[in-house]
């Protein structure tokens, strides 16, 4: 399968689900539902060990997709990079309610704005619990499928992130 396709998954690829991360493929199963049969990928995600099953028919609709190529990655990185951006002073509650929505997209690029964002945000102001977990939810998952994409361990990326932050 070409890399950002939407497609077949094999059993032993790596997925990633919308604001959970990234999983791997455990199995492919057919369950019958109704009268008609119905197939889905099992998915084991990495850092919960939860299973979740993905109609093979309802992959793009779910927003399942591949982990992103080396070319991408540059791309995360020049978002979070990014310092020219405006952060509005609205509530913190409708803030969180469009971080929320871009990390449910399971773009990796608009999980890195939220984080990006959110750093930002940080050193300027404290943080409602809400936007402090959000964080740490749009870190984890980039960290995660970077590592994955970069084959380095998450140690790593996690110091190459920090330097981004450092200079805020």
């Amino acid at each position: 399968m070409g890399k950002g396709m939407v497609g077949e998954f094999k059993v032993g690829d790596m997925a990633v689900y919308p604001a959970h991360g990234v999983g791997r493929i455990a199995g492919i199963e057919t369950r019958k539902i109704g009268e008609s049969e119905h197939r889905f990928y099992v998915l084991k995600i990495e850092e919960t060990g939860m299973t979740i099953m993905v109609p093979t028919t309802n992959v793009r609709h779910v927003g399942l997709r591949e982990v992103i190529n080396a070319s991408e990655v540059d791309m995360v990185y020049a978002i979070l990079r990014e310092r020219d951006v405006m952060i509005d002073n609205q509530p913190w509650n409708r803030r969180y309610r469009e971080y929320m929505e871009k990390i449910k997209t399971g773009s990796i690029y608009e999980v890195a704005e939220v984080m990006r964002d959110l750093s930002i945000l940080r050193y300027r102001k404290e943080l409602s619990f809400g936007e402090r977990k959000m964080l740490d939810l749009a870190r984890s998952l980039i960290i995660k499928e970077l590592a994955i994409a970069e084959d380095l361990d998450e140690e790593e990326v996690e110091k190459k992130i920090d330097e981004i932050f450092e200079d805020i």
